[in-house]
């Protein structure tokens, strides 16, 4: 069985928008991928952004930079 750690999760008001985080996240090498929303966080569209949480000053800057219908980011272990 795989250990749990602290991870951070952003979580999207539309599946559009978890897809755009990961357009752009891809183009500027940004850590992390797209995972189904653990059952702990509820989020409209079933996706979420998951990354390790030294990485939350660039995530929320690519989110602010891009508009992107981020929900939330939360800690949680994963």
């Amino acid at each position: 069985m795989r250990e749990k750690s602290m991870k951070l999760l952003v979580t999207f008001h539309t599946t559009a928008g978890a897809m755009a985080m990961e357009k752009y996240c891809k183009a500027q090498e940004a850590p992390g991928r797209l995972i189904p929303v653990p059952r702990s966080i509820t989020a409209d569209c079933g996706l979420c952004w998951m990354a390790p949480t030294d990485a939350r000053p660039q995530l929320e800057a690519l989110v602010a930079e891009h508009q992107l219908d981020a929900e939330g980011f939360y800690e949680e272990l994963v």
